[in-house]
């Protein structure tokens, strides 16, 4: 079992049922253990071009419920979404800044107005299908990395406050994603083969470009090299993080070598985007600095002197020795063993010790492994 029976036995637990295979399990997993059962089903994204599947995913929970035999609730948190969310995903993009809306999903939405309404319906706990685990340490609510590392959804619940933590439950925490498949086919689950969704929710199969620029005006301007020569123009700094290579329509030069080319920087002021060819050591960092901390519980012990831990940068990434101490306002430094490639301002640098998640803190800004004289305000640190 997946989870602690004794946890659940005979106690009212409202299930974030999603409609998709993962939610479905969970749901299995609880009414075998015991568990009062009752499905939550929110609706976050209202849009009627095609790309969103909200209308689906609903059926899909009811048809999910009604196999079960387990109440459905359905709720629309659309506007909180917007307000929550959506509004800081916009301005973050505004300002040239690639941010991780799923992050502030988790925290204002799965388990801020959700779990506020699963009260409202009785509910003593929580249970979503998250790949992760709770734990508690020396008295405190922790978050623990789920047993499949490769579907481990910790990076995304650091923000969770651990009050929600305490009540949440999450029966999918020691599988791994194979079982879960293989669960959901043998019970005869009417989504055991449906596939799993990718990227954020309200963008869908989309273009991103063209999503965005529904909302945020064109603003084209010219593509440096790192020695300052204009190769081409690009269409907006917001549809380009560090790193990408696609898109930036400036391959096949004959003054320039056959490497492909990359961003390796923006310059807002300029509203110039930065790149250079290859192995850039442009696109190395040492440090980076992070604001508005996160802490599951409380603050780890030692960031005075410096708390030797592991971090990652991005989802899916391998963990990251580095050193974290406190810097000025409340922020954080964060130091690296390796130089790390591409980090992005306005993504989640996130802290662990073992299979422990410590919390996060946002990406402000970060220095260049080669110290190279190419910075832009919102991506190195002078």
């Amino acid at each position: 079992m997946a989870f602690d029976i004794g946890t659940v036995a005979d106690r009212k637990v409202i299930l974030g049922l999603s409609g998709g295979v993962d939610s479905a399990v969970a749901a299995l997993l609880l009414q075998e253990a015991g568990a009062r059962v009752e499905a939550l089903h929110m609706t976050n994204w209202e849009d009627d071009d095609g790309y969103c599947t909200a209308a689906d995913d609903l059926q899909d929970a009811r048809r999910i419920c009604e196999q079960l035999d387990i109440p459905l609730h359905h709720a629309n948190f659309a506007s909180q979404y917007r307000e929550r969310v959506f509004d800081y995903f916009l301005e973050e993009y505004r300002s040239g800044r690639t941010p991780n809306p799923d992050v502030l999903c988790n925290r204002e939405i799965k388990f801020g107005v959700f779990r506020d309404h699963a009260r409202r319906l009785g509910g003593e706990l929580l249970a979503t299908g998250h790949y992760a685990r709770t734990a508690t340490i020396e008295g405190v609510p922790a978050l623990l990395k789920g047993a499949d590392q490769g579907k481990d959804q910790s990076y995304f619940l650091h923000a969770v406050s651990a009050e929600a933590l305490a009540e949440t439950v999450f029966p999918l925490g020691d599988m791994q994603k194979s079982d879960v498949r293989r669960i959901a086919k043998e019970r005869g689950l009417v989504v055991h083969d449906k596939k799993d969704s990718t990227g954020i929710c309200f963008i869908g199969e989309r273009p991103f470009r063209e999503f965005l620029s529904t909302y945020l005006p064109a603003n084209p301007g010219p593509i440096h090299t790192a020695n300052g020569s204009e190769v081409g123009v690009h269409h907006g700094l917001m549809y380009y993080t560090l790193g990408q290579r696609q898109g930036l329509g400036i391959g096949g030069r004959q003054d320039a070598g056959e490497d492909p080319w990359y961003v390796v920087a923006k310059d807002p002021e300029n509203n110039a985007l930065i790149v250079d060819q290859g192995d850039s050591p442009l696109l190395l960092s040492d440090t980076l600095i992070a604001s508005q901390p996160n802490w599951v519980g409380r603050a780890p012990v030692g960031l005075s002197d410096g708390l030797r831990c592991s971090a990652k940068i991005r989802y899916r990434q391998n963990d990251q020795h580095c050193t974290v101490s406190a810097a000025f306002d409340d922020g954080l430094s964060v130091r690296f063993d390796d130089p790390q490639r591409a980090v992005a301002p306005g993504q989640f640098v996130v802290f662990y010790q073992g299979d422990r998640c410590l919390g996060g803190a946002v990406i402000d800004a970060i220095q260049c492994h080669a110290k190279a004289a190419v910075t832009a305000k919102t991506t190195a640190i002078s």
